[in-house]
């Protein structure tokens, strides 16, 4: 059996018993650098055989560990920090094990990006993770403007050589929003920093970030500024009936359907 498990993002406590368990269990454990993984495992007095499985080498990494599984043996994939796939290396393998008809199965553990929503204090009955945003200045924007108008809140990680150019391109497409940077999360110097897109992260950048920015402010419908009538007939002129033609508009305006059907009745 391989199972992929979430590890502490910052303070070694926060580990399931499930976790320790399964590297207990484990006869060989995949990392994203061996040296990061042997500082955990060494906290809780685990030695296993480690194996490498970064960005560069994943798919190498899934063939041996869909070996080692056909062989019996159980297999465990890490990350240096939270749960492996989500902006760490892992996906590339999950993508492997999956075409090779291998079962795996995840044992939960922390999450950076869920733990800074927390934090941040922004609305999180809906969000967006995007992870790390392009170098490419360009490709930066690109991306960002996919986004302009999304109104739930929007998650990204950000490097600290990066937070002034991702924040920098954030307000160019965005423009005012409220924002919140998130460092250190579960250790000593944990902050969580509210600040305005166009003033920017103040402070020396130091760790990586989770970057949360408020969604779009909801505009009002440009429709709304035909009559009733109008309204209605606009709507009935791109192939609506009427019965739908009513209830588009009236949820446009935000009234109910028997409010506007008196301006429907001729058409």
């Amino acid at each position: 059996m391989i199972a992929f498990v979430g590890t502490p993002i910052g303070n070694l406590r926060d580990i399931t018993l499930r976790a320790l368990d399964t590297l207990r269990e484990a006869d060989a454990i995949f990392c994203e650098d061996t040296r990061h993984t042997l500082r955990l495992l060494s906290a809780y007095e685990i030695k296993k055989p480690l194996y490498a499985c970064h960005k560069f080498n994943e798919r190498e990494a899934a063939e041996k560990m869909i070996a080692l599984s056909r062989e019996g043996k159980k297999v465990a994939v890490v990350s240096d920090a939270g749960m492996p796939v989500v902006s760490d290396p892992g996906n590339a393998v999950a993508t492997v094990l999956r075409g090779a008809g291998e079962p795996y199965t995840v044992v939960p553990g922390a999450c950076a990006f869920v733990c800074a929503l927390v934090l941040s204090a922004l609305p999180a009955d809906r969000f967006t993770f995007l992870g790390f945003l392009p170098n490419k200045a360009g490709e930066k924007r690109a991306l960002l403007r996919r986004y302009a108008s999304a109104e739930e809140t929007l998650v990204f990680h950000s490097a600290p050589q990066d937070v002034d150019k991702d924040v920098g391109a954030m307000y160019e497409v965005f423009g005012e929003r409220n924002a919140c940077a998130v460092r250190e999360i579960t250790k000593i110097h944990e902050e969580s920093v509210p600040f305005l897109l166009s003033e920017g992260l103040p402070g020396e950048k130091r760790g990586e970030y989770v970057l949360l920015v408020s969604g779009a402010p909801e505009r009002e419908c440009p429709l709304n500024a035909l009559t009733p009538r109008e309204h209605i007939l606009h709507y009935l002129n791109e192939g609506m009936n009427k019965k739908d033609a009513l209830k588009r508009a009236a949820a446009d305006r935000g009234v109910s359907k028997s409010e506007l059907y008196p301006f429907a009745i001729d058409l």
